[in-house]
């Protein structure tokens, strides 16, 4: 600077003087110098990753090829390398699966109504509440057909799947058979007392047959408020992950086919599916420590 001739003046001028005219301090303008000689790049602050975005964004990839699920988001895969001794944060893969149009498609939001309940319908421990329902899919020979299931409230679990041809309330009870089964021993008279049943107000739910029978097995009929689909959420919640990962992607021949599907999947679900509230364990190992729990007390 001291060297450099004034373009008005054409006269030479101290480096002092030109720093007291512009009010800035020696150490400011040689840092500055220093730092257009030397420019420092910008960094992630914190402790460096031993992964590098390209690896990383590799190994989300692998993930996702591997997992027996579809469109499974951000939270899942990040909890899926974790358990693969991968450790990020969850923004960062998000970042990663945004940049490389990894992300599901996802629903748009709907505007929040008052809901004429609170409170929850998770309880505490499995076996407390059961969820049934019933939902379509489509057959290439036989058509139309129902599929009734049931979900605890507690682990999330499918206790019991059933496709029928015919919907109606003798078919309805089915999964509730299957779930008895396998959960309180056998199918008999008062096998699970305490045990309420959340429905809707389908006329298979709501047939004398169907509420005698739930009777019979000592559990409590528990319906849900009239047009108000989350007072049963938990069963509404399981058909949007069978329609995602099952109904939606394959085609079926017949009802024979799509019964041992169904079957098929209720096992890998009920093993394989990682569900956020339960700290992303599937529902068999959220099962399997709630009686864990309740054996210890």
């Amino acid at each position: 600077m001291s060297q450099a001739l004034s373009p008005s003046t054409n006269r030479k001028y101290g480096r002092v003087r030109v720093l007291r005219e512009w009010e800035l301090s020696r150490s400011t303008f040689y840092a500055r110098q220093q730092r257009a000689r030397n420019p420092i790049l910008p960094q992630r602050r914190g402790p460096k990753t031993a992964h590098t975005d390209m690896e990383l964004t590799e190994a989300i990839r692998e993930e996702i090829t591997a997992s027996p699920f579809h469109g499974e988001g951000h939270r899942k895969l990040w909890a899926r390398l974790r358990f693969r001794g991968i450790r990020t944060s969850k923004t960062r893969v998000l970042r990663l699966m945004r940049e490389n149009q990894l992300l599901a498609p996802q629903r748009q939001l709907a505007a929040v109504v008052p809901k004429p309940h609170d409170g929850t319908i998770i309880t505490e421990c499995p076996n407390q509440m059961w969820g049934v329902d019933a939902t379509q899919t489509i057959t290439l020979a036989d058509g139309a057909v129902t599929i009734f299931a049931g979900i605890d409230h507690a682990s999330a679990d499918c206790v019991g799947i059933h496709a029928v041809k015919r919907a109606n309330r003798f078919e309805a009870l089915e999964p509730i058979r299957q779930g008895v089964k396998e959960h309180f021993g056998a199918f008999r008279k008062d096998a699970s007392v305490g045990l309420k049943i959340r429905h809707d107000h389908g006329s298979q739910f709501m047939s004398d047959h169907f509420q005698k029978e739930i009777r019979f097995l000592g559990m409590e009929s528990s319906p849900a408020f009239v047009r108000q689909p989350e007072g049963n959420g938990c069963i509404e919640r399981f058909f949007r992950t069978l329609k995602e990962q099952l109904l939606w992607v394959r085609h079926f021949q017949d009802l024979d086919e799509l019964q041992q599907a169904l079957h098929e999947f209720r096992d890998r679900y009920n093993r394989e599916w990682l569900i956020e509230r339960l700290g992303f364990q599937s529902p068999r190992q959220a099962r399997e420590r709630f009686l864990a729990l309740q054996h210890a007390a």
